[in-house]
């Protein structure tokens, strides 16, 4: 398996607003891979730009299977793309949508056939092709747009944000299609959104962006977990935060003092005693007891909240601090009831807490 897709220091500005802050990234040949990140974090600059729908500022490379294609039209890339309204042409059928890529190729006849034979089959559209656009359900418009985007069997596939305007049901089939897609055709996804749920199903890596700059790159699993900043701790995952004092750092991980009781978690840019911190914990990772334990932090049971496959508890933690912690197992614990909440100190991230704006 080798590197498909490189991006060498891009950088990408308008005017005074930096859109991409020399990002580097590698693409491996069967890899999905997502950019990851809120709205006006950079990520779909950054796939506009791998597309060849932007130029990046000088010094930045763009590298497609070896060969540097930063100042390269899009039909020169090798690449599908595949857009959030689908952008499908209305007075064409589904055949003629499929195959426009090809078309602008000048593909033979025997060539399109084959390829419409091929991607229909996979993508679960035979006996459609002779359908308009206006007939189409939903999630059959996705599938037409990511055959169009796979007709002429690209390097790379990219994909901005394809599932924003479907329903949640149909997402979640799409978010698994997809991913079948990539599988079976061995060519890595490069996928936008700011749908984390979306990128922790689908994806192998994931880049983390946030005002142009990339916050961390890396397998999905890692990022969740091992969060290396203060902005993936608090974006990625249901994370709450605890304000709290640094009483200790030993051994990586920081003790802390949170109204009078104890908190650990691992210690992160420089951490130290003394500093005021902000301890981020995933929600999931929370233990609760009926039981009040004296040395850990307690509080009161405002709602319960049941989302089928877990439970929500809404949890008042001293002085208006509201945390939530979630459950897969039914529980005796009811709302009013006061509990005491623990965590293994390696699954909680502790970082500087950022001075307040004087403002």
């Amino acid at each position: 398996m080798g590197i498909v897709l490189e991006l060498k220091n891009v950088s990408k500005n308008y005017g005074k607003v930096i859109a991409a802050d020399n990002i580097n990234i590698e693409v491996d040949q069967t890899e999905f891979f997502s950019l990851l990140g809120p709205s006006g974090s950079g990520k779909t600059t950054m796939l506009r730009i791998i597309a060849g729908l932007e130029e990046p500022n000088e010094g930045s490379q763009v590298i497609i299977n070896g060969k540097d294609v930063t100042h390269a039209p899009p039909y020169q890339r090798g690449i599908g793309m595949v857009f959030q309204d689908f952008l499908l042409f209305p007075h064409k059928t589904v055949a003629e949508n499929i195959l426009f890529p090809l078309k602008m190729q000048g593909a033979s006849q025997k060539e399109k056939d084959e390829n419409l034979k091929w991607i229909t089959h996979l993508t679960q559209l035979e006996g459609l092709e002779n359908r308009y656009p206006y007939q189409l359900s939903g999630g059959q418009k996705q599938r037409v747009a990511l055959a169009r985007g796979l007709v002429s069997k690209p390097s790379l596939l990219l994909l901005d944000e394809p599932l924003a305007n479907l329903d949640l049901e149909l997402r979640k089939k799409m978010e698994i299609e997809i991913r079948r897609f990539q599988i079976e055709l061995g060519i890595p996804f490069i996928y936008v959104t700011h749908n984390q749920q979306e990128a922790l199903t689908m994806s192998d890596s994931i880049a983390i962006m946030n005002y142009g700059k990339m916050e961390q790159v890396g397998e999905k699993f890692s990022l969740y977990h091992d969060p290396d900043s203060q902005f993936v701790a608090s974006f990625l995952g249901s994370a709450d935060s605890i304000e709290a004092e640094v009483a200790s750092v030993q051994d990586g991980i920081a003790t802390m003092t949170f109204h009078g009781k104890t908190i650990q978690a691992r210690a992160h840019n420089g951490l130290k005693a003394g500093d005021q911190a902000i301890c981020y914990i995933k929600s999931e990772r929370i233990r609760m007891e009926v039981e009040e334990n004296p040395d850990a932090p307690c509080g009161v049971v405002l709602d319960k909240i049941f989302k089928g496959q877990y439970i929500d508890y809404i949890l008042d933690i001293e002085e208006g601090n509201e945390i939530i912690a979630s459950s897969g197992t039914l529980s005796q614990i009811k709302a009013k009831d006061r509990i005491s909440i623990s965590w293994d100190p390696q699954v909680a991230d502790a970082f500087p807490l950022p001075p307040k704006d004087p403002s």
